[in-house]
């Protein structure tokens, strides 16, 4: 399923980065692109929200929402 994850305190390229490698570093999660400017990270997986949630969140990211991407741009 993709979902869209909105985040507070990414903040730059890096951030963005260390968000994506510490989510496709779950079992279950296929594909994650993060955009700092916007503040998503836009995910692809198999995994609950809460589980999504808890790893943003040990990435050092507040999670704002998680919703379901709808058509291509989310």
């Amino acid at each position: 399923m993709k979902r869209v994850i909105e985040v507070d305190g990414m903040c730059c390229k890096r951030c963005a980065e260390r968000a994506e490698k510490k989510l496709l570093l779950l079992d279950g999660v296929t594909g994650a692109r993060a955009n700092f400017k916007k503040g998503v990270i836009l995910v692809e997986s198999t995994l609950k929200d809460e589980e999504l949630a808890a790893c943003v969140t040990d990435a050092g990211f507040a999670v704002k929402e998680i919703r379901v991407r709808k058509g291509l741009f989310g």
